[in-house]
């Protein structure tokens, strides 16, 4: 069984990091934000004393996390989109955290993939490229040809990797929890819920099938979206620590100057990119969450092929339905809508007033509105909207979160290809015709049908649940001896008639009645 980590090693870890931070200045900010907490503060200072670093210099945040090892360049890329939480400056200088790790040998590499298989790197691929076309912190990818002749790309783990990153992220919850339990401030930004969705998100990365999974699924929800490509999964030749798709020609899609040169329309690929950004996101509610220029190619035919399935985000319906009505109150100038909508979702509590969040929102959107990216850009408004998110105590959303990271770089990647874009003109037409779709009368038709269908059909096991949790008096059920099993049945059978399917039917029909009359006479008032 799996030994628990003594707070003593936690402590030792977290000194060597804080060190490590302290030598890069990481920690400066800490010791003058008066939001940090003072014992954090003591902290920070001390470990700067031990560095023998003082206050003045470059704030390298990158480096540092670059430093400190895989697990830490992880944390980094999921800090970078909480301004919130590490502040305005580290997010920015986080943001240019490249995941990029010298390779490992190929001998260890073909010792992992054979020892996952079982069988020889040979009985797999005809030609296996010893030289990686890429290494991250998690895997690394090789560029090979299947035995059948097929053109492939193969993702293998690091040896090892699974083993640092559980460790390190032990001493990460301990941490968190250590830290939210200081505070109101320090709640309310639910560290230890940070790292529970970098935990997951990490612990589908390390495990290659649930990523082989992701991409399948993705391919599934973007059928009929035109020029938007997944790769294809190879399941023969897929396991825990190794994935194998199809390999994907193309130029990268940062490579503004290839995509001109090639005859491409980098115009209508920024609005395509958008597009199908937006049906992952709202209409499908699953999306690829790590659309950084290294992870999208333009076909010579100018599809876009996307790779790299390890972080998905996933919102569920209802939270899409407040997303897209946020957006679109936002692209028309209706912030007493998105005001609503967000004490609807109970994104803001109750006891604050909806007409200030409203105008507050104002605040943050009029100047993004009719204007081109290149002047106003949607990482502004992001940044405005974290902070009033402190005045009206608003705690944060994960999932959301990581689609704000995701819209960034879709936003960065557009503008790089089309500087004149505007993401609210783009995006309003998508939105409001999913609204009307969705939101319309007869999906709210549909809606309640459903609902009230599946409400009734709840209502048996309903009525078996009270009868259990309540028996009549003096009826509460003995066990009796095995021999007495067709005697027990038949006493029941006897004395509770109630209780066979004739009295469930009774019950059923009765509280179905019961609620449809109670439905009908809410639609009637």
């Amino acid at each position: 069984s799996e030994l628990v980590t003594r707070p003593a090693t936690h402590i030792w870890r977290l000194f060597k990091w804080g060190i490590t931070l302290a030598r890069h200045r990481a920690l400066v900010g800490i010791e003058h934000d008066p939001n940090a907490p003072g014992p954090v503060r003591r902290m920070a200072k001390l470990a700067r004393w031990v560095a023998f670093t003082g206050t003045s210099g470059e704030r390298d945040y990158a480096g540092a996390f670059r430093d400190i090892g895989p697990a830490a360049i992880k944390l980094g890329q999921t800090l970078a989109t909480r301004p919130d939480l590490v502040g305005e400056e580290p997010a920015r200088n986080l943001l240019k955290l490249q995941d990029d790790l010298p390779p490992v040998s190929f001998e260890k590499i073909r010792a992992s993939i054979e020892a996952s298989f079982e069988q020889p790197l040979e009985a797999l691929w005809s030609e296996f490229d010893p030289v990686p076309i890429g290494a991250a912190s998690i895997a690394q990818v090789h560029r090979a040809t299947t035995t059948d002749g097929r053109q492939v790309a193969v993702k293998v783990l690091r040896p090892g990797v699974r083993e640092r990153f559980a460790r390190d992220i032990d001493t990460y919850e301990w941490a968190a929890a250590h830290l939210e339990s200081f505070g109101v401030e320090a709640a309310r930004l639910r560290p230890r819920l940070v790292i529970a969705n970098f935990k997951r998100w990490t612990n589908r990365e390390l495990d290659l099938r649930r990523e082989a999974a992701s991409a399948s699924e993705l391919a599934e929800h973007m059928v009929g979206t035109e020029g938007y490509e997944i790769p294809g999964i190879d399941w023969d030749r897929t396991n825990g620590r190794v994935m194998t798709v199809d390999w994907i020609d193309g130029i990268k899609i940062s490579n503004t100057e290839a995509l001109k040169a090639a005859g491409h329309d980098t115009d209508e690929i920024a609005s395509r990119l958008v597009l199908a950004f937006l049906k992952q996101a709202i209409a499908a509610g699953f999306f690829h969450a790590d659309m950084h220029q290294g992870n999208l190619f333009v076909k010579a035919d100018g599809t876009i092929a996307a790779i790299d399935f390890g972080i998905m985000g996933r919102i569920d319906r209802r939270a899409r339905m407040w997303l897209a009505e946020i957006l679109y109150g936002l692209t028309t100038g209706n912030y007493r809508r998105v005001a609503e909508i967000h004490f609807e979702a109970q994104y803001v509590p109750s006891y604050h007033n909806v007409d200030e969040f409203a105008t507050a929102l104002r605040a943050v959107g009029e100047p993004m509105r009719g204007k081109p990216v290149s002047e106003l850009s949607v990482g502004q408004m992001l940044d405005g909207l974290f902070a009033i998110t402190r005045d009206f105590d608003m705690q944060t959303q994960p999932h959301l979160l990581l689609l704000q990271k995701t819209m960034v770089m879709v936003e960065g990647i557009a503008t790089q290809l089309n500087p004149k874009i505007n993401m609210w003109d783009v995006s309003a037409p998508y939105v409001r015709s999913w609204i009307r779709d969705e939101l319309g009368p007869e999906a709210a038709i549909a809606d309640r049908i459903r609902e009230d269908t599946q409400t009734l059909l709840r209502i048996p096991e309903l009525v078996r649940r009270i009868e259990d949790r309540f028996p009549p008096k003096g009826g509460a059920p003995e066990l009796p001896p095995l021999p007495d099993v067709e005697l027990m049945w038949e006493r029941r059978r006897r004395t509770e008639p109630g209780r066979g399917w004739m009295g469930y039917t009774i019950a059923a029909v009765a509280g179905g009645l019961a609620v449809w009359a109670a439905i009908m006479q809410g639609w009637i008032n």
